[in-house]
């Protein structure tokens, strides 16, 4: 996300409302539930991707609902949060460079695509509702990880590289798009997805919950 050309892509809002994905049949987590419920809602164009992915995938499987909408104070926390974290520990580096490194894991707040409620974090489950082996928990950092939140990491088990490949072909399917350094970070509608697809510009940008 630290690419300029992220930052210069346009943004035409098609003014889409953000829905909340709870009354749509979705399996929804609620580890990042909020009071205002801002977590469980997303753009409708992203809801009926959601909806497709899921019913293209193989029987017993569906997906997990984590996180969508994220306001931008919020955003802004977790974004500063995390520099911080990364100049302790590197405290030769030069701004630039960590907000370079940064942006690998978490959005500039001006770009976020979670605040444009164009990207959803999600994974997969079982019939039981038990979450597939996708090689690393949900929002695990690079530090942590050791590069394996990367969707496509050599150091994976051949269970987790294949869920990672179910979970993707679904949603690929569906018109979304992964974010390379998080296997579970997918979006539509937003300036890194209108970069990749080659738009003209973004159909969301930055919004708030109504």
């Amino acid at each position: 996300m630290s690419d300029r050309r992220v930052a210069a892509m346009l943004v035409r809002d098609c003014g889409e409302d953000l829905v909340d994905v709870r009354s749509h049949g979705l399996h929804v987590d609620g580890r990042k539930r909020d009071a205002a419920g801002a977590w469980a809602h997303v753009r409708q164009g992203v809801l009926t991707r959601l909806l497709h992915a899921q019913s293209v995938l193989p029987v017993g499987v569906a997906l997990l609902f984590i996180e969508g909408f994220r306001p931008p104070a919020l955003q802004k926390q977790y974004f500063e949060s995390y520099s911080a974290k990364l100049a302790r520990a590197n405290p030769l580096w030069p701004p630039a460079e960590l907000r370079t490194a940064a942006s690998r894991f978490l959005s500039p707040p001006e770009i976020a695509p979670h605040s444009a409620g164009a990207a959803v974090d999600v994974t997969l489950v079982d019939h039981q509702g038990s979450e597939l082996d996708m090689g690393t928990r949900v929002n695990a950092s690079p530090e942590e990880s050791d590069g394996a939140c990367y969707t496509d990491a050599p150091n994976l088990n051949v269970r987790a590289r294949t869920n990672r490949a179910t979970l993707g072909s679904a949603l690929s399917t569906a018109g979304l798009i992964n974010y390379g350094t998080e296997w579970w970070h997918w979006s539509f509608g937003d300036r890194y997805w209108a970069l990749h697809t080659q738009q003209q510009a973004a159909l969301y940008g930055p919004v708030d919950l109504p």
